[in-house]
């Protein structure tokens, strides 16, 4: 059970509609109910109003919610990312992205930075920039980075938050995160799709 409870329906609906994940509905509780209007909104759009294409922000959005073991987030597959070619496959070479055919030396070093930014951010370093510069404009690291910083950032409070209630089976059968338990966004049988925007 998540350690926040969601708002009641009469509270979230008129602000984020009826068919919202438990996130949205637990965002929706806060003191002044309509900032989760303003996060779906602001959320929504930086993800997608981003020169980057929406199949490098869906790997780069799972493989740091495998870092931050927020359950939510790797539980959600964004219809946008589904369409630009991110399925279950693709999905399943984040387990080991430095060996998986499937994705691009591009593809690589947006990884290793969103690695690097999750898990040990003073080790981003010049050498890490200089290898985002040979597939990346300045503009799309700069992009590259805030998507990720914000994932990291709100994937580390939802995770603190237990949210398995609505989940798949793969994500909420094990302990909470806190359990000490590693979940992955790969290897499960079902995920929950999500519209964007």
């Amino acid at each position: 059970m998540a350690r926040i409870a969601p708002a009641t329906p009469e509270v979230y609906a008129p602000l984020i509609g009826e068919d919202v994940p438990l996130v949205m509905k637990i965002h929706a509780r806060a003191t002044r109910p309509e900032r989760v209007q303003t996060l779906v909104t602001f959320f929504g759009a930086w993800m997608t109003n981003t020169s980057l294409a929406p199949r490098l922000v869906e790997l780069v959005r799972l493989r740091i919610a495998f870092h931050n073991q927020c359950r939510s987030c790797m539980a959600m597959r964004y219809g946008h990312a589904t369409l630009d070619g991110v399925d279950e496959a693709l999905v399943c070479s984040l387990e080991k992205p430095e060996e998986a055919p499937n994705l691009t030396d591009a593809d690589r070093a947006a990884l290793d930075y969103a690695d690097r930014l999750a898990t040990d951010h003073l080790s981003i370093d010049d050498a890490v920039y200089d290898n985002l510069r040979v597939h990346f404009s300045e503009g799309e690291i700069v992009e590259l980075g805030q998507i990720a910083a914000i994932c990291v950032g709100l994937g580390r409070l939802d995770a603190t938050w237990d949210l398995r209630d609505d989940l798949p089976e793969h994500f909420k059968e094990q302990g909470p995160a806190s359990s000490g338990t590693i979940v992955t966004p790969w290897g499960g049988d079902a995920w929950v799709e999500v519209a964007m925007g």
